[in-house]
């Protein structure tokens, strides 16, 4: 009787191995032996959460500054989101929804106009005990959110965005 190696002996796993090799061969993968093959991963690319939070009020900044062109200009202000809906045949597509964007702005009890920037359902206090920038014209209003802008991306407000993320539930 003739004896059959196992599966798992290292002779049938060599007979294997130069089985496979042969047929890459025969079906033309020689093209591969020219190219410097490597085994790679790519590089994460993560951020930060303060940048992540940087960023979130920055885009929030920008439609209120945004919002406030079109009040000072007298036009309507519409922001959209981008939603994914089914058809009859289950294939996805996007659609453009209006999204309800809440003016930054207000008017105070001396009926001086405020602006006050909120992140995580909390007022941010801009320094101590004062939450609000007095506006005061309207027309001005871009100026001073172009200048939130600013120190949002120098970093002045991480700790206060941080510990509002933290006291709404966004950070842990």
């Amino acid at each position: 009787m003739l004896a059959v190696p196992s599966l798992r002996s290292p002779s049938f796993q060599l007979a294997v191995s130069r089985r496979m090799q042969l047929s890459l061969e025969d079906v033309g993968m020689s093209h591969l032996k020219a190219l410097k093959l490597a085994s790679a991963s790519p590089a994460s690319v993560m951020q930060d959460r303060s940048q992540r939070v940087r960023d979130r009020v920055i885009v929030f900044l920008r439609e209120q500054k945004t919002m406030a062109e079109a009040k000072i200009g007298g036009t309507t202000f519409s922001a959209t989101r981008t939603v994914w809906q089914k058809d009859e045949q289950g294939r996805r597509y996007p659609v453009e929804k209006p999204k309800r964007v809440r003016a930054g702005w207000f008017e105070g009890s001396d009926g001086k106009t405020y602006f006050s920037l909120r992140y995580a359902g909390t007022v941010i206090e801009l320094a101590k005990d004062r939450n609000a920038v007095e506006v005061p014209t309207l027309a001005e209003l871009p100026t001073i959110i172009e200048k939130l802008i600013e120190a949002t991306k120098a970093g002045e407000l991480d700790a206060q965005l941080n510990r509002a993320g933290i006291a709404g539930g966004i950070l842990v």
